[in-house]
């Protein structure tokens, strides 16, 4: 799993710009996405993310202190997969994180384009 600092380092990842640009080619398998991000905020990279005709199959999953309907409905609105409430705890949320990771990495069928799997393709 790679961790990146803000909205706009996460872009600059996904398209392979900066520091990123000798990054392997193909998309991650899934992206948890923080709405309140520096730089450039999750709502802005999810919109450039599920309005990129390269990139709009990458699962992204919301991960957010945010219980505001309005965030809830411009997330889905703009195609978010998931959008799940950060819990309090420390513990809980390296849990849950590890939960939702799994589940979209491991569990979920990847769309074309991703990076492979470590235990290699199906079949």
């Amino acid at each position: 799993m790679l961790h990146v600092w803000d909205g706009a380092e996460a872009l600059d990842y996904l398209y392979r710009r900066g520091e990123y640009t000798g990054r392997p080619e193909g998309n991650p398998a899934v992206v948890l996405l923080d709405l309140k991000m520096p730089r450039v905020d999750g709502l802005e990279v999810l919109r450039q993310v599920k309005g990129d005709p390269v990139l709009k199959g990458v699962p992204v999953v919301v991960m957010t202190s945010s219980r505001e309907d309005r965030d809830l409905n411009t997330c889905y609105e703009l195609g978010v997969n998931a959008y799940v409430v950060k819990p309090v705890k420390f513990q809980a949320f390296v849990e849950a994180v590890q939960q939702v990771g799994a589940f979209w990495a491991v569990l979920n069928e990847l769309p074309p384009g991703s990076v492979p799997r470590r235990d290699g393709p199906r079949g």
